[in-house]
């Protein structure tokens, strides 16, 4: 199972409660691609400050939110989906 963690090619600041990731690209940020996460979005974001599998980043989902945990799984997939296709986040191989 892959590990997930964000790109070292990303800022992100949590400002007036709002998580706002801005990718790097050539050194500079891209203020054209500026991301603006919901609470859900932005808990999972806190979680891949390192290396974590999305089973692990759906548990902790559960002790935070009450949510269906197969909605809190289908939410984490999806945003790993979209943020590893955007280049935001990496799969940096499995967990032994």
């Amino acid at each position: 199972m892959p590990l997930y963690v964000r790109s070292e090619f990303v800022v992100s600041r949590v400002i007036a409660g709002e998580t706002l990731i801005v990718p790097v690209r050539k050194g500079v940020g891209d203020l054209a691609s500026i991301y603006s996460l919901n609470e859900v979005a932005s808990a999972i974001w806190r979680c891949v400050q390192r290396p974590r599998q999305a089973d692990e980043i759906v548990c902790t989902l559960q002790d935070e939110f009450t949510a269906d945990p197969q909605q809190i799984n289908r939410d984490v997939v999806a945003f790993l989906d979209e943020m590893s296709s955007a280049g935001l986040i990496i799969a940096v191989g499995d967990a032994a």
